[in-house]
């Protein structure tokens, strides 16, 4: 029997204002599974990472319920959240005088405090997270010496370091070349797989997600949340709606969308 480890009802998204709530996407009802990696999709401006910042905890739902493991959302303190959800929104971090094995170390701060001295378990932690995203060349490079590619794998790196049993990623491939993208999916894939998690991430890469993802969650602007295996979703048509264009079309039988 599959883990469920978030389950999402009648979920409302948006903002509040004084005047009126901005809705940006309503009525979503859906469940994440552990040892599932389920990819997010949809066009620009749909509200992707409003849904992430939502589901993570860091703006509330304008309707509806967010339940992990079996609990409110609400309930849970920020602590208690920060054990439990590991996020990595787009925002490139910008430090000095900091190395990789530092920020990385920051991924314990839940455990330690954030000036909390790492103990011998908290360092095997650290270097594995390391290890398992394959900067070990890295480790004593500070920050700000680093491209974007590597600073997104730090920040993958740290956030494997929390260990919280849910990770949320914001465009986790943006910044990487071609082979990177894959070697980073198929990592996000084993993880999920060997550890039971749930790995949720927006991604505008949808040849890889097509081929990697196990679920794939299509926001819609008419038809709301479209949720399934990729198979699925190419045999329902959803994938042919995703993008309305004359120039791009999906081909059922490749499985992939081309230029037309």
């Amino acid at each position: 029997m599959k883990n469920k480890k978030i389950e999402i009802k009648h979920l409302s998204i948006g903002y509040k204002n004084k005047r009126c709530d901005k809705i940006i996407a309503q009525d979503f009802n859906s469940i994440l599974y552990g040892g599932e990696l389920t990819c997010l999709i949809g066009v620009n401006g749909v509200g992707k990472s409003t849904l992430l910042r939502t589901l993570s905890g860091f703006q509330p739902p304008l309707e509806g319920e967010i339940w992990i493991e079996n609990k409110a959302i609400s309930s849970f303190s920020n602590k208690e959240l920060s054990k439990l959800i590991g996020v990595i929104l787009t925002e490139k971090i910008e430090v000095r005088d900091m190395s990789v094995t530092e920020l990385v170390s920051l991924g314990r701060s839940p455990y330690t405090g954030f000036w909390g001295k790492l103990n011998k378990k908290d360092k095997i932690i650290v270097n594995e997270a390391i290890k398992q995203v394959k900067i070990f060349d890295l480790a004593e490079r500070p920050i700000d010496t680093l491209s974007d590619g590597e600073r997104q794998k730090v920040m993958i790196a740290k956030v494997f370091a929390q260990q919280t049993p849910i990770i949320f990623l914001d465009e986790p491939t943006a910044f990487l070349d071609f082979p990177s993208k894959v070697e980073m999916m198929q990592l996000l894939r084993n993880l999920s797989k060997e550890t039971d998690r749930v790995l949720f991430f927006s991604t505008h890469d949808l040849e890889l997600a097509l081929q990697i993802a196990d679920k794939l969650w299509i926001m819609d602007k008419e038809k709301g949340l479209i949720v399934g295996t990729p198979c699925e979703l190419a045999e329902n048509g959803s994938l042919e709606n995703l993008f309305q264009s004359k120039y791009i079309i999906f081909d059922r039988q490749t499985g992939s969308f081309k230029i037309q």
